[in-house]
């Protein structure tokens, strides 16, 4: 390779995008002692204990949502918590429709949102899932 290929090569290396890698939000849970409910018609229920990691940089509140992957239509709701830096959103922060698949087993997702604030207007900044099945 001669001078001037050498120095064009380098150039190009220089100028090349550098990309900070960052952890990904992430949630975990696991079920708690929930009631047994295989009937159909969830209970109300206290939210399991989450377990936060690598939440975003100006978090103020995180909202949680949980879905029946089996079932999507059904709205289990969920509920917001303030973040002050916490790793562990404890159970019984807000309350939800328990998972109650008829007769057999589902898959469940809670999402959690980071979000910059309460309101309307407020803007996600990351997002994460965790999923498990149910009983």
């Amino acid at each position: 390779m001669n001078r001037i290929s050498q120095l064009m090569a380098a150039s190009v290396i220089c100028f090349l995008p550098t990309v900070a890698l960052s952890a990904e939000f992430g949630i975990a849970f696991d079920w708690g002692d929930i009631p047994l409910c295989t009937s159909g018609s969830p209970n109300t229920v206290k939210n399991p204990a989450f377990k936060l990691t690598n939440v975003p940089k100006g978090t103020k509140f995180i909202s949680f949502t949980m879905t029946d992957l089996d079932v999507p239509s059904y709205n289990h709701g969920g509920g917001t918590v303030e973040y002050k830096g916490q790793t562990l959103i404890e159970r019984g922060a807000f309350e939800y429709e328990s998972p109650c698949p008829p007769g057999g087993s589902h898959t469940y997702e809670w999402e959690a949102k980071a979000k910059d604030g309460d309101g309307f207007f407020s803007g996600t900044l990351g997002t994460a899932k965790a999923s498990r099945q149910y009983p």
